[in-house]
Formats: C-alpha cells, sequence, structure tokens
C-alpha cells in the first residue's frame, strides 16, 4: 500500500499570477557599495561611457601624425628619414671597411690616411674569416686565433711604443685595427691551402710570399702612423714578421 503525503499548496502573489510576481523582482534596485555610484545602462565598464574605437582612432592619427610610411615624424621629433642605419649606430661602416681592405691589397700602394681612424669590424671579419677557412680544413682554432690575435697586438702595441719612446703616440686601438686588416694576406693563405696538397716546396713558398706581403703591409702602416717611426723601420718589421710567420705556421702545419 503507498504512503500519501500532504504537499502544501503555493500560493502566488498578485492575484496568482507569476508574471507579475517576476516583473517586480526586476524592478527591484541591485545594492551597490557605500559611496559608489550606479553602473550606467550605456556601457558595461563602470565609468567607461566613452566610444573607444573613435578614441583609439584620434590617438593613434594625433600622436603619430598619419599612417605609417608616410614620412611622419616620431614623437621625438624627427621622422623616419632623419634616423641614422642601423649599422651606422653600432659603428660599422661597410663602405669603409671595404676600402680599408682593398688598401691592403695593394701591398706597394697603401694609404695610412684610411687608417688613422680605426675600427675593430674589418678585423673581426677576417678573424672569422680565418677561424672558418682553418674548419674547412679540419682545424678547430677559434679560439687559438683569437689568442694569438690579442697577444700579437699587444706585443706590437709594446714594442712600437717602446722604440718612439716619449714620442710614441700609437693607441691600442688603432694597433689593434692596423694588425688585424694585415691578416689579410694570411687569410687569403688559408683559403689557398684548402685546393694545395699539405708539405712540398710549393707550400713553404706560398706562405713565405703571403708573410712578407702582410709585413710590408703592416710595417708601412705602423711607420706611417707612428711619429719618428722612420727610425725604428727595421725593427718593426722585424718584429711584424715574427708576428705573421707564427701565424702561417698555424695555417700550414
Amino acid at each position: 500500500m503507498s504512503k500519501q503525503f500532504a504537499i502544501p499548496p503555493v500560493v502566488f502573489p498578485s492575484g496568482g499570477n507569476p508574471t507579475a510576481a517576476g516583473s517586480n523582482i526586476q524592478q527591484r534596485r541591485i545594492p551597490t557599495a557605500p559611496f559608489q555610484s550606479p553602473p550606467s545602462s550605456a556601457s558595461s565598464i563602470p565609468f567607461m561611457s566613452f566610444d573607444i574605437g573613435s578614441a583609439a582612432a584620434s590617438t593613434s592619427g594625433s600622436f603619430y601624425g598619419g599612417p605609417i610610411g608616410s614620412g611622419a615624424s616620431l614623437p621625438g621629433g624627427t621622422g623616419f628619414e632623419d634616423e641614422e642605419p642601423l649599422l651606422d649606430e653600432l659603428g660599422i661602416h661597410p663602405d669603409q671597411i671595404w676600402r680599408k681592405t682593398k688598401s691592403i691589397l695593394h701591398p706597394f700602394r697603401v694609404n695610412p690616411e684610411l687608417h688613422k681612424e680605426s675600427d675593430m669590424s674589418g678585423p673581426f671579419l677576417l678573424y672569422v674569416s680565418l677561424s672558418l677557412f682553418q674548419l674547412l680544413a679540419g682545424k678547430i682554432q677559434f679560439g687559438v686565433i683569437l689568442g694569438w690575435i690579442i697577444v700579437s697586438f699587444l706585443f706590437l702595441y709594446v714594442v712600437v711604443n717602446m722604440l718612439a719612446g716619449r714620442n710614441g703616440n700609437m693607441e691600442l686601438h688603432r694597433c689593434a685595427s692596423v694588425v688585424g686588416y694585415s691578416m689579410l694576406p694570411v687569410v687569403i693563405l688559408s683559403a689557398i691551402m684548402l685546393f694545395v696538397p699539405q708539405g712540398g716546396t710549393l707550400v713553404f713558398g706560398l706562405a713565405a710570399l703571403f708573410v712578407l706581403w702582410a709585413t710590408r703591409v703592416c710595417t708601412g702602416l705602423m711607420v706611417a702612423l707612428l711619429d719618428g717611426g722612420d727610425e725604428h723601420r727595421a725593427l718593426i718589421a722585424y718584429a711584424c714578421f715574427l708576428v705573421y710567420t707564427l701565424f702561417s705556421f698555424l695555417v700550414i702545419f
């Protein structure tokens, strides 16, 4: 026998009309926090009743002065056309590097005026080229070559300034630039050695030729950039000869 439960009757207010009751509930005010204004019906975000799209368009137009590429001025007052190239801001001048490299290619017509303004971009490129050629030859010598270059220009810097005495005006940065650019014959020798069999008279003859080339170029630049360098040309040439002979041995062996 099933049990029967007594269910209380449902009483609707407002004469039994549930729709009217729902409308009364919706018309109630939503409680707000103290000292806070009620939310605006025009925007779902408090205190943001303006048109965001138009404000953004007007701001971008007034800030940059026009679309990109129209030659407009930046906030600092300068345009894109007035900005220096990125390489120039980094201190890398490809045209200057090319002129200095071409001057090294003519050992009897080296222009010392080009090398008065020192830079390390060209020597760094020659160092990377020499290291890559040695890598193609099966020799991983990145650290060795970098260490020898540093020791070489420090050695020549000390020797040259000691020979010049009180008149020595050779700066370390300029000495490093000259030694680095004079490495070009050694880099060319390293590239040629990829196609020449190891050992034999031909290899040593080529090495001697390129060492003399590098020695003459480096000596001419050192003497021209140093006050009173003509008096010590032979000693400077001997020091340069020792430096580039070591690099040629590194390439040959």
